[in-house]
């Protein structure tokens, strides 16, 4: 026989936020009866309050009112400054009797305080709070105080210098892959091009023409570098290869054996014969160019060496990681002079300025500006660009170019760290929207030209816009409130 069915009581559904809330108020409930109420006021706290007010506000007036042996001057707390006072003036003070003021002769004096006190052009600090005295009579008195009260402190902060936007004017097809790192011949005729593709191209830099395709790499090319002392051009890839061609012969003539992993950069030393590599392995290797030896090998970095350029003094090596730390290099050893632990990810792309001693460093969180050779710290860009950035390059009048992984192109002005202009980079038709990152950025030689490698398989180039002046892009720039983040 079928026992009985006992009816439920409808329950009624509930939303989790209203549940949370309500979970909430009970918990408070439970163990802070109090929590809707102030806490009872105490009068010893309160009477200590006011008199450190008092104190603060009227200090200096006790102090003068304490003095009324002064006579004719007034003298500005905390810097010995004495006044000439005019006569039949009024005294303003604070809660204290001023009967000593009319004992002590014409002191009748209007005491402005805290204010600034003129200081020196040299004089580059912050200037002090004290107490200025102001005349209640004469309009040039009054004028002259006035503006020793009012002068306005300037900005230490540089102003960035104008600089006309950019734009693409070609864009270059041919590759079957992404195209993933760039160099120019140091004749600033053509520049090469290395792709995920497996091939090198070579192009003209005045028409875009294809001149020559190079194959020999079995994965893709992520960095190449032309040499300005011999006819070679370097290139390395995840092939774990790193090759030497000859551009008489337009074939590789040496392939230096040792990582253990894919290469990501490469570098020609400026002035001695070597060459420098780094990889997945985490190590950055020196070569002979010509006996293909390895001369050192670099270990240091916790991960991926993702970038790497040489200079002809001390630090001569300088190398990024993707465990978000920067290294200097002593060449001679083999072993680190300094390491920058500045950023809080990975450090993908660097570019030193070609004329001063400093360099930038990019990642995902910020752009950083150090200074040469002991890499201290300058200052961070005004703005962040929200994404990984995988390439960034500057020129002689200190335009930075930074490329990230969703095709953002951003120019900045070096001196000041000032983002005049953000573009994007259009995918070609067929593409995904995802293909618009852009993985190498370069200048050429004379740094009015700019290209830029990307994921939708072309190659973009960049010019100023020669109609732009100041009165049609004017440069909106406002200096960073607190210095000291930078």
């Amino acid at each position: 026989m079928p026992g009985a069915t006992l009816e439920m009581e409808p329950v009624e559904p509930q939303s989790l936020k209203k549940l949370s809330f309500k979970s909430l108020k009970r918990a408070l409930d439970l163990f802070s009866p109090l929590h809707g109420h102030l806490a009872p006021p105490d009068p010893k706290s309160k009477n200590i309050r006011m008199s450190h007010k008092v104190s603060l506000e009227y200090g200096g007036n006790k102090a003068m009112t304490s003095q009324p042996s002064l006579g004719v001057n007034a003298i500005a707390s905390g810097h010995g400054v004495q006044l000439p006072v005019p006569p039949n003036t009024l005294a303003l003070t604070g809660p204290e009797d001023s009967s000593d003021h009319q004992k002590g002769g014409a002191q009748n004096d209007l005491i402005v305080g805290p204010s600034i006190q003129p200081k020196a052009s040299n004089d580059v600090g912050l200037p002090s709070k004290s107490s200025a005295v102001v005349s209640a009579s004469g309009s040039s008195e009054r004028n002259s105080s006035t503006s020793a009260i009012m002068e306005r402190i300037p900005s230490k902060w540089p102003r960035p210098v104008w600089h006309p936007p950019w734009k693409t004017y070609r864009v270059i097809s041919g590759h079957l892959g992404w195209v993933r790192s760039i160099a120019f011949d140091p004749s600033n005729t053509w520049f090469c091009t290395g792709s995920a593709d497996r091939t090198i191209k070579i192009w003209d830099v005045g028409s875009g023409r294809l001149k020559l395709t190079l194959t020999g790499h079995i994965e893709q090319v992520r960095g190449l570098a032309v040499s300005s002392k011999h006819t070679y051009m370097f290139s390395a890839g995840d092939d774990k290869l790193v090759k030497c061609w000859d551009l008489e012969q337009n074939k590789a003539i040496r392939s230096y054996h040792g990582h253990l992993s894919g290469v990501y950069c490469l570098a020609l030393h400026p002035t001695i014969d070597v060459l420098l590599t780094g990889g997945r392995d985490s190590v950055c290797r020196v070569w002979d160019i010509r006996s293909k030896a390895q001369i050192f090998a670099l270990s240091g970095h916790d991960n991926t060496v993702c970038s790497v350029f040489t200079r002809p003094v001390d630090p001569q090596v300088v190398t990024g990681s993707h465990d978000s730390t920067i290294k200097f290099w002593d060449l001679r050893f083999g072993k680190t002079m300094l390491t920058l632990t500045h950023h809080k990810k990975s450090v993908r792309a660097m570019a030193p300025h070609p004329k001063e001693n400093c360099f930038a460093s990019a990642s995902a969180d910020n752009i950083k500006k150090f200074n040469l050779p002991k890499g201290e710290f300058l200052h961070n860009m005004l703005s962040q660009q929200k994404t990984i950035i995988n390439a960034m390059a500057v020129n002689e009048e200190g335009v930075l170019a930074t490329g990230g992984d969703n095709g953002s192109l951003w120019f900045w002005d070096w001196k000041s760290g000032h983002n005049f202009q953000q573009a994007q980079t259009i995918v070609q038709p067929g593409s995904l929207d995802s293909e618009a990152g852009i993985y190498a950025t370069c200048y050429d030689l004379t740094g009015s030209r700019l290209v830029t490698c990307e994921a939708d398989k072309t190659i973009k180039m960049w010019k100023e816009d020669e109609n732009a002046t100041p009165e049609t892009h004017p440069v909106n720039f406002k200096p960073p409130k607190d210095i000291r983040r930078f």
